[in-house]
Parts: structure tokens; C-alpha cells; sequence
């Protein structure tokens, strides 16, 4: 038996086709495009990229691209002006402040500034706050493209039994809430719940968050699950050239029904359901359906 590589590339270009057709529409409604600002500070290698692929995806979903690139020696008072002023720019409709910032900036600080209707990286409390009680929310990007990701495989996610190895804000609580709110009964753990491969091995969805090279093994997973893999950890290659891997050892997985690789699997949702959320918040603000 070999897993079933879980195209991420192919159910992302779906999304954003829709989100394309979404942009058309609203343009159409509201006589302007949605608008997103992406605020990076430094010059992380990683997060210069990331950045600039945002900007090139926003572009081609027909959306108008903000960007602001400050430097590394950029003050908390100044990024916090800079965020004030985005509030209150009607041509926006989404901001993201790239992280990580630099250590002289708080970034719950940064975070808690962002009006909560522009924000689409769903950090703001008051959209986790949202989420949690199951209210209509602005929700965090990569865990939302799991969602996705796991019903286009599986369809209904009612009954399921899940388990989210992480407990981060960004993904491994909100995932968890969302997998709740689809039906499924949900289990957190982290890399020291006990008798963890116990745990993973009766769960017929395991999402792997955890930050750990490989730290899933295949005696974790029964056969049959679905196994998605948030996990993007460089470490050295055979050739002395660092490369790429999840959380999850690959290889040992295959008797999983479904799994998605690194790269290729969850990441390239996370820019989709960005723009999805730009969409969404441009159609709140302007009061659309």
C-alpha cells in the first residue's frame, strides 16, 4: 500500500480561482479591488520571501498589493504608527505584519493594534476569541488550509477521530477549534504528551505541528489515516546543501490512506487562504455579500 500524495499545488490553484472570481465580483459591487498590506521589517532571508510571494499571488488574484518594507532597526512606536495608519486607509482591507519581528518589538503589541476586521492572519484576540465560541471569525491561514485540505479528501469530517500535535497560537489551537467545529472528536497533544504513538495511532486524522524534523513515525499513523504535515524544518542533505523536511517521517508513512509531502503539501494553502481572508474582510467592510 502507498499513500496518496495530497496534492496541496492542485487544491490551492482552485482556491484561488475562486478567490479570483470573488475579486471580479467585489470590483464589480464596489468599484475597487481588495486591497492588501503586508508589512515586513528586516531582512529575514525567509520572510523576504514569503513576502514577496504574497505580493505576486495578491497581484495575480487581481487584488492591489501593499507592501512596507521597514528596517531592522525600525522602533516599536514607528511599526505601531505605521499599523494605526493602515486602520484607517479605506483602500485596505487586510494587513499582515510578517513575523518574527525584531527583539525591540513586542509583537502581541503589534498584533493587538491591528483593527480585528483587517485582520487577516486571524492572530488579533479577538478573532481567536471568535473562533473559539464558534462565532464568525477572521481565522489564521495554515490552519485553514488544512480544513480545506482535509475535506477535499475526506468530504465530511463529522465523527471523526483527530489528533492536532502542536499547541501553538498560530496553528495547533486553531486547528484543533476548527476540526471541532467540522464534527471531529479532537485530541491536543505536544511533544511531551505521554504515550504520544499510542495517541497518534488511533486517530484517523493526524495534523503534525510540532516543529520536530521527522517526529512522527510510521508506527504512529494506522493504516488508512490521513496525515497532513505542517511542519517546514531544514536540516542538512546528503550533498552539504541544507533541504527540506516535515514533521513527519515520510517514508514510514505509506500505509496511511492519504499524506501531504514537504514541500508541496500545506504550504502552498497558506497564500490561498490569505487571499481567501483578504476577500472575506473586504466584503465585511464594504457590508456585501
Amino acid at each position: 500500500m502507498t499513500a496518496r500524495r495530497i496534492d496541496g499545488k492542485a487544491v490551492a490553484a482552485a482556491l484561488r480561482a475562486r478567490v479570483a472570481d470573488g475579486v471580479a465580483a467585489f470590483r464589480e459591487t464596489v468599484g475597487r479591488a481588495p486591497g492588501l498590506a503586508v508589512v515586513l521589517v528586516g531582512e529575514d532571508p525567509a520572510s523576504s520571501v514569503y513576502v514577496r510571494s504574497k505580493g505576486k499571488a495578491t497581484t495575480e488574484a487581481g487584488m492591489q498589493s501593499v507592501e512596507h518594507k521597514l528596517p531592522e532597526t525600525t522602533s516599536e512606536a514607528e511599526l505601531l504608527a505605521l499599523v494605526e495608519e493602515l486602520n484607517r486607509d479605506a483602500r485596505v482591507d487586510g494587513i499582515l505584519v510578517q513575523l518574527p519581528l525584531p527583539d525591540q518589538i513586542d509583537e502581541r503589541k503589534v498584533i493587538a493594534a491591528i483593527d480585528p476586521a483587517k485582520d487577516v492572519d486571524g492572530f488579533h484576540v479577538e478573532n481567536a476569541g471568535r473562533l473559539a465560541v464558534g462565532a464568525d471569525a477572521l481565522v489564521p491561514c495554515t490552519p485553514l488550509g488544512c480544513l480545506h485540505l482535509l475535506k477535499a479528501e475526506l468530504g465530511d469530517l463529522t465523527g471523526k477521530d483527530a489528533v492536532v500535535i502542536g499547541r501553538s497560537n498560530i496553528v495547533g489551537k486553531p486547528v484543533a477549534l476548527m476540526l471541532l467545529a467540522a464534527g471531529c472528536t479532537v485530541t491536543i497533544a505536544h511533544s511531551r504528551t505521554r504515550d504520544l504513538p499510542a495517541v497518534a495511532r488511533r486517530s484517523d486524522v493526524i495534523v503534525a505541528a510540532v516543529g520536530i524534523p521527522r517526529f512522527v513515525r510510521g508506527d504512529w499513523v494506522k493504516p488508512g489515516a490521513v496525515v497532513l504535515d505542517v511542519g517546514i524544518n531544514r536540516i542538512p542533505g546528503e550533498d552539504g546543501k541544507e533541504k527540506l523536511v516535515g514533521d513527519v517521517a515520510f517514508d514510514e508513512v505509506q500505509h496511511a490512506r492519504a499524506v501531504t509531502p514537504v514541500p508541496g503539501g500545506v504550504g502552498p494553502m497558506t497564500i490561498a487562504c490569505l487571499l481567501h481572508n483578504t476577500v472575506q474582510a473586504a466584503k465585511a467592510i464594504a457590508g456585501v455579500s
